[in-house]
């Protein structure tokens, strides 16, 4: 597979591939989630606060049920998981919760050529109807389809190797802690995008505020190796 050069700007190739984090990033999915927690925990007595819900930005089903269980919630894995996975693809069904800049870059890049995976924590469940809605995924790497989610770099290396691609011609683009370790980890070049979290300098961790200040020239540059610090000064 070759790159895609870029149509104006500086005659760099675009990534191989682009590989996105779904929740926090592609989507503003973290209040449906933190609802929902909020929710299961006050129906067992229990108290889960705002900061509880951002504590588990970014990690995987097992670690939100150890957490909830510990509050009190008194159902078995598969019941806590079927909740919040149903609140959430309700709260997405209803309306397209996209994060500023996210659709128009995803359109950009289809646009241009480049192959692009969804690599979520989330199940299948919740994964597939959204990737089927945008239509612009060609591969989708859920919970359901690895034995070490994040930040493990099993999700991202298999997205690269369903796609075709070698990972270190890749650009992940991810929100969470958790995220950024599983895609450094894989060998990709990474864009950590400061949502709901402050992503700490790691080498090689480009940064930005918004995915609406991310632009084609931009990606291109990361995949070459440039580190960018898009963030917003102050």
């Amino acid at each position: 597979m070759e790159d895609v050069p870029l149509t104006s700007g500086p005659s760099r190739p675009l990534p191989a591939a682009v590989l996105w984090d779904m929740d926090g990033t592609l989507i503003d999915t973290e209040p449906y989630w933190i609802g929902a927690e909020t929710e299961l925990v006050e129906a067992h007595g229990g108290v889960w606060t705002h900061e509880d819900g951002a504590a588990m930005v970014g990690n995987p089903m097992s670690a939100a049920v150890v957490a909830l269980q510990a509050r009190g919630v008194d159902l078995t894995a598969d019941e806590i998981a079927d909740f919040l996975n149903g609140r959430v693809r309700a709260g997405v069904a209803a309306e397209v919760p996209w994060q500023p800049g996210a659709l128009e870059i995803l359109r950009a890049l289809h646009g241009a050529g480049v192959p692009m995976a969804l690599v979520t924590s989330s199940f299948r469940v919740l994964a597939e109807p959204f990737a089927e809605t945008v239509g612009l995924f060609d591969v989708v790497v859920s919970a359901d389809d690895v034995s070490r989610p994040k930040p493990d770099p099993e999700p991202y290396l298999l997205a690269a190797r369903l796609l075709g691609v070698p990972v270190a011609r890749c650009v992940a683009v991810e929100d969470s802690h958790s995220g950024v370790a599983s895609a450094v980890a894989s060998g990709a070049r990474v864009i950590g995008v400061e949502v709901m979290q402050e992503l700490a300098d790691r080498p090689g961790l480009s940064r930005v505020g918004s995915l609406a200040d991310l632009t084609l020239d931009d990606l291109a540059r990361i995949a070459d190796g440039d580190v960018l610090d898009l963030r917003p000064a102050g």
